[in-house]
Formats: C-alpha cells, sequence, structure tokens
C-alpha cells in the first residue's frame, strides 16, 4: 500500500481490533490475526491489533486470558478499539452493539446475514451518521466474493438477475439424494452426522437462511431495499426421491435456488430495458434446472451465484459457501478493507436504494413448471387435463405419459406462466374426478423458452 496516513496515524499506531464471538468463524479470525500480524500490518500500513475478544465463558481459549471477556458492551466501548468483528449470529445482542459501534464512530465487520437481511437500512443509516464502515461480504456465500462486486465492480452496470445455490446444507441433501437416490430424511442424518446440517435444520432446509441471503442480494442489485419478508420461501423438506428420478428423466436435477431479478409491472409482459415501470422479484424454493446449466455442476456443500448484467453479461461466483475458515477469509478481507480506511482516511460505500422498485408478488411471477399428477388410466384423461391448462391460459410445452399400476402418471411441463395462474390450474386439477392426485409441482428454472 502506499499514500499518506489520515486521523493522526502512523505506521507504529496500531489499529485496534473487537471479536464479538468466537465459534468456528471466530476462532478462525481470531487465528489469523495472530499468526498473521506481519502480513496484515504490510498489507494496512500499520499494525492490526486484537484487543478482546467477547465469549460466552472464559474457558481456555488457547489465547492470553487477558483477552477474552463476557461484557461486549464494554470492549466494544473501548477507546483503543477502531473495528469491531460481529461473529455471533442472530439479531440481539449484535443488532444493539453493531449500532453501538457505529454510532461510536467505529468500522463494524459483520457476517450476519439474519441481522442484514431485516436491518441494513438502520445500520446503514448509523454508519452514514458518523461517517464509519459497513462490510458485510462474509453474510453471502462464505468466502466467495460476491457482495464487493455487486456494490463496486458493476456499481455502473446494470443487474438484471442474480440466481444462485446460496446454502450449503440443502445442496449436500439434494446432490446426495439426486447421486444415490436415498429419500430426504435418511439423506439429511446423513448430512447432520458429517456435520453439514445443524441439530435443528429448520433454518437451512426450510429456506429462511437462504431467504435472508437472498434479500441481501436483491437489495445491492436492484438499489432498493429488500427484507426478508418480501422474499417467497419454499424449502426442500417435501422434495422426494420420486422428485429427483423424475427429475433425471429429462435430463435435470432440483436446486434450492435464491432467485433475484426484474420482472415486467404486468405480468407476462417483458421487462422493459430503460428500467421504466418494472418490479423486483426476490424468491427461494427448490427447482428444476437442466443438467447442462452451470449451477447443476454445483455438488455438495458448495455454493455459486450467477449475476446477469446488461454490459457484463454472465458472471459466475463459485466456492466454499460456508465453514470457519472460508467464512473467516471474507471476514479478513473486510477487516483489511476497513483498517486501510482507518489508516488512510478513506470509507467504503454506503447503501445504495435510490431505485425504490416495488416487490411483486409470487403470484405475478413467470416461471416455467413441472406437474406430476396421477390420473385414472382410460380414453379422454389427457384432453380433460391438457383442457384445465388451456383454461386458465397455462400453455403446456410437454406431456409424458406412463402405465402405474391401475392408473397413469402424467408429466405436464408447461411454457413461462404467472404463478396464480399455475396455482388455479393445480387446484382445479385436484378437484377432477379422473385425477387421482397431484404429486408434485415444481418449478423449471434456466430454460431459454
Amino acid at each position: 500500500m502506499t499514500g499518506v496516513p489520515q486521523g493522526g496515524w502512523g505506521p507504529d499506531r496500531p489499529i485496534g481490533v473487537a471479536v464479538l464471538g468466537m465459534g468456528n468463524v471466530g476462532t478462525e479470525v481470531v487465528r489469523i490475526l495472530r499468526d498473521h500480524a506481519d502480513d496484515l500490518r504490510a498489507r494496512v500500513g500499520a499494525p492490526v491489533v486484537l484487543r478482546g475478544v467477547a465469549v460466552r465463558s472464559t474457558r481456555d481459549r488457547g489465547i492470553p486470558a487477558e483477552l477474552l471477556t463476557t461484557d461486549p458492551d464494554e470492549l466494544v466501548g473501548r477507546d483503543d478499539v477502531d473495528v469491531v468483528v460481529e461473529v455471533i449470529g442472530g439479531i440481539d445482542p449484535p443488532r444493539r452493539l453493531i449500532l453501538a459501534a457505529l454510532n461510536a464512530g467505529k468500522s463494524v465487520v459483520t457476517a450476519n446475514k439474519a441481522l442484514l437481511a431485516d436491518y441494513t437500512g438502520e445500520l446503514a443509516a448509523a454508519a452514514e451518521r458518523s461517517r464509519a464502515d459497513l462490510y458485510f461480504e462474509a453474510a453471502v456465500a462464505g468466502a466467495i466474493p460476491v457482495v464487493r462486486p455487486l456494490i463496486q465492480s458493476l456499481a455502473g452496470d446494470r443487474v438484471n438477475r442474480v440466481v444462485g445455490i446460496v446454502n450449503g446444507t440443502t445442496n449436500f441433501i439434494l446432490s446426495a439424494m439426486d447421486e444415490t437416490g436415498a429419500d430426504y430424511s435418511a439423506t439429511l442424518a446423513e448430512a447432520t452426522r458429517l456435520g453439514y446440517a445443524e441439530a435443528d435444520p429448520t433454518a437451512d432446509v426450510e429456506g429462511y437462511d437462504a431467504a435472508a441471503k437472498a434479500a441481501i442480494l436483491a437489495t445491492l442489485a436492484f438499489h432498493t431495499r429488500v427484507t426478508a419478508a418480501d422474499v417467497y420461501r419454499e424449502g426442500i423438506s417435501r422434495i422426494t426421491a420420486e422428485d429427483l428420478e423424475t427429475a433425471s428423466a429429462v435430463h435435470c436435477t432440483v436446486k434450492l435456488l435464491a432467485i433475484c431479478e426484474r420482472v415486467p409491472e404486468a405480468p407476462g409482459e417483458p421487462a422493459p430495458a430503460d428500467g421504466g415501470k418494472e418490479r423486483v422479484s426476490v424468491r427461494v424454493y427448490p427447482a428444476l434446472i437442466p443438467r447442462k446449466h452451470p449451477l447443476a455442476t454445483v455438488s455438495g456443500a458448495f455454493n455459486a451465484v450467477v449475476v446477469e448484467a446488461e454490459a457484463a453479461g454472465r458472471l459466475m461466483f463459485y466456492g466454499q459457501g460456508a465453514g470457519g475458515a472460508p467464512t473467516a477469509s471474507a471476514v479478513l478481507g473486510d477487516l483489511v478493507m476497513a483498517a486501510r480506511n482507518k489508516f488512510y482516511g478513506g470509507r467504503a460505500p454506503g447503501e445504495s436504494v435510490y431505485a425504490e422498485l416495488p416487490i411483486a408478488p409470487i403470484g405475478d411471477t413467470p416461471t416455467r413448471y413441472h406437474v406430476n399428477l396421477q390420473v385414472e388410466d382410460r380414453p379422454g384423461v389427457l384432453e380433460k387435463v391438457a383442457g384445465e391448462f388451456a383454461a386458465h391460459g397455462v400453455s403446456i410445452s410437454t406431456v409424458r405419459q406412463g402405465g402405474h399400476g391401475e392408473g397413469a402418471r402424467l408429466v405436464v411441463v408447461t411454457h413461462h406462466a404467472v404463478e396464480s395462474a399455475l396455482a388455479d390450474t393445480v387446484a382445479a386439477l385436484a378437484e377432477m374426478e379422473s385425477v387421482t392426485s397431484v404429486t408434485s409441482v415444481l418449478r423449471l428454472e434456466g430454460t431459454e423458452e
């Protein structure tokens, strides 16, 4: 680094760091701060010194006992702390502690997607008032650099769509189901045994974690404040081995996708290129994607995010989306940026929500569908089923029929249709005498039709 230090900093004045939390990520952050102090000093221009770590218990953690404290408020308020790293998770007390740090002019680095999904506006406003930095690269997709490219690298471009696999637990489960043919319960148990799933996996498997990340990505991509409550969410707990088998038969696989995109103001119309009369659709759900799609090859606990921009085209970011070391890497990247700004007098980009685009309800969102039906095996049933789709304005792309015991199975793939029309179609099909059951409805993404 070259330049002139600002604010009284010189090469011998340390930049003090407080770390809140010492779980898997916090432990790695502390280790890197201590083990790579010389490298960090060279990159920042001044020593980066760990002032303390807030923990629940001061039991032996492999660092000097005097660095540990059970009083995070006192640690955040210390005069020798310049940057606060929050890796506790959850809403409170992190919200209170981060606001206290920002209001005092201290820079903050956080990996807290749940907090950011609902309170980015409040935190960004506090940072702006005190001219402090708020960094959160680690909040989405771990070590994968996607937040900074959206904020900085693509700041002059128009982003039209962001779609990704942003939860490693669900991707591990769906990948294993696809590869082995095992059912959901057995694969979840294996994910838990291997440490990919928490003892209570609800946040992951029901899509809450992915929805929080989708809210952050949409806010950044479309310059519009999006919260977790704005994100339509479905999880993977109802995905069956048969769903994966059916997907494979049409050269697809199933992934839990976070999708953020511009959609037209009027359902069924193309999105305007000039940005006028459009809305933002943000949703998380399991979907079929063709095996030739780049996201179909993302297996195990890995994550990937595809950004589609007007000038840059399609960009894909891939890597380890979770875990102590990968997430700590993203945290340290933000910490170095925050420390450099302290040393040289710079600032991180502030929140950009000038566009204020409205949020499109899921009922107005167009996509394709893969509908699996059990029907009576007799003449005229296919015609009646097709008529029901037509009656609700849903165009059929393909139909596959096969015998199944005393009945038959129909697999209907639609052209693009809005969610509300498909929901009305499915409700009507369920009432038909010749339809035994609507076995599953999965969306189909990643196709050109």
